[in-house]
């Protein structure tokens, strides 16, 4: 690995001191800063007033550059230095494609490997790969990062048919499950309907990424495979950003390999630690075609100066999600956060998995919910639970319909991130 873990917040001060330098001048050399950063002198930039000088980078910003002329524009480093592009994870607009150089890779490498030191995962184990293999890196990073722990990797990717997922963790035994948390509970739903015990298999641990995992969600997982479940949140723009330790407690966020900032979004200050704010992150090594500097990603965070574990990770700071920049439903004046919404559902133990649509009936807007039932739950009984909690809990009375099992199996099942929450209004 190019950078060891650090062991000290000393240590952590000393890179940052030297890499904001480095990451000032690469991002002047782009086009697209010119004329922003001539005012911010370089040397100083362990005074927090003068690093609050370098303007905030939002997505407004690059949405407005022309597709094609994003590499002219943004980007700094030739076309011979790229050794591969990234795609941008949103959802909304054209996608970008970020050019990783041949000096990024082995940061980008090891900023993803870091999430494999709190399980103690090592030459012992296997891992069976459900995460996407293709332009968006979180699938083929996770693959080259286990390979550098000496972890051997089915790479099944999100492509590989789900039966075949199921018959493939069942026949070769690893010892790790990784993809996204909604296709775990997808394919935990397959294997209970094909007589597969996962929870009585071989899978100890499971690494997610790519979306929120809420406590309800987490402990659900666990029960369905018997398994540990460690988050990871990154950007495409920057590389993996953190992980958790055993404490499970939030994010602990590699300092050595990003600089971080917790901020009031319209005054620009820092905020007091426990309070939410915009994040803002400048990567320190991962920028060597992309001068992304004070980029403000829309994530709103909580911060907390040291986590409760005293592990290797002690020496990070950690940040929480708020989750106030997902979706919601707006019923007849009434916003459902989508996932509050989830959480709600998914502590329900009897239920299998869901689907929430808004609907128009009678020319009324109305919550649609889906359920699935546990051979061993009482369909009756759950569908009216959840009914009468809908409505106390959220203010809104919910149609509800059980569904025969596997029937959003199959609808989730050309979806990597299956699609839960649908606006069907005419």
């Amino acid at each position: 690995m190019p950078l060891p873990l650090p062991t000290s917040r000393d240590e952590i001060a000393k890179i940052q001191s030297a890499r904001k330098k480095i990451a000032l001048q690469k991002a002047r050399r782009s086009a697209f800063h010119q004329g922003r950063l001539d005012h911010v002198n370089e040397d100083k930039l362990d005074d927090p007033d003068e690093w609050r000088k370098i303007p905030l980078l939002t997505k407004d910003e690059l949405r407005a550059i022309p597709p094609e002329n994003f590499f002219s524009e943004f980007c700094h480093a030739p076309m011979d230095q790229v050794a591969e592009l990234w795609r941008s994870g949103g959802s909304t607009g054209v996608p970008l494609f970020y050019p990783r150089t041949f000096e990024d890779l082995p940061y980008c490498i090891l900023s993803f490997a870091r999430n494999l030191i709190a399980p103690g995962l090592g030459d012992k184990d296997t891992a069976h790969l459900s995460f996407p293999l293709g332009i968006h890196p979180v699938g083929h990073v996770y693959a080259r990062a286990c390979q550098e722990f000496k972890i051997g990797v089915n790479w099944a990717g999100a492509g590989t048919p789900s039966t075949i997922q199921i018959d493939l963790l069942d026949r070769l035994q690893p010892t790790v499950w990784m993809g996204m948390s909604s296709y775990g509970i997808h394919l935990a739903n397959l294997a209970e309907d094909t007589g597969i015990d996962l929870a009585g298999g071989s899978v100890n641990t499971i690494l997610c990424s790519a979306e929120a995992v809420s406590n309800s969600k987490r402990e659900k997982i666990k029960r369905m495979w018997g398994a540990e479940l460690w988050d990871g949140f990154g950007m495409t723009e920057v590389g993996m950003m953190d992980g958790e330790s055993e404490a499970h407690d939030g994010f602990h966020i590699w300092t050595d390999l990003f600089h971080i900032e917790v901020i009031d979004l319209e005054t620009g200050d820092p905020v007091v630690e426990g309070e939410e704010g915009g994040l803002v992150v400048t990567p320190l090594f991962t920028n060597n075609a992309t001068p992304f500097i004070r980029w403000s990603s829309g994530d709103i965070v909580v911060y907390k100066e040291r986590g409760a574990t005293d592990g290797p990770l002690s020496v990070f700071p950690v940040i929480r999600h708020a989750h106030r920049t997902v979706g919601f439903f707006k019923v007849r004046g009434v916003n459902i956060n989508h996932q509050e919404l989830e959480d709600f559902l998914f502590d329900f133990r009897d239920l299998v998995d869901f689907k929430a649509e808004l609907i128009t009936e009678s020319g009324l807007e109305t919550l649609a919910i889906s359920i699935e039932v546990l051979h061993s739950g009482n369909p009756k009984i759950l569908s009216a639970q959840i009914a009468e909690g809908t409505k106390n809990k959220f203010e809104v009375s919910p149609s509800v319909a059980v569904l025969a099992r596997g029937t959003l199996a199959k609808e989730f099942e050309n979806s990597v991130k299956a699609p839960r929450f649908i606006d069907r209004r005419d």
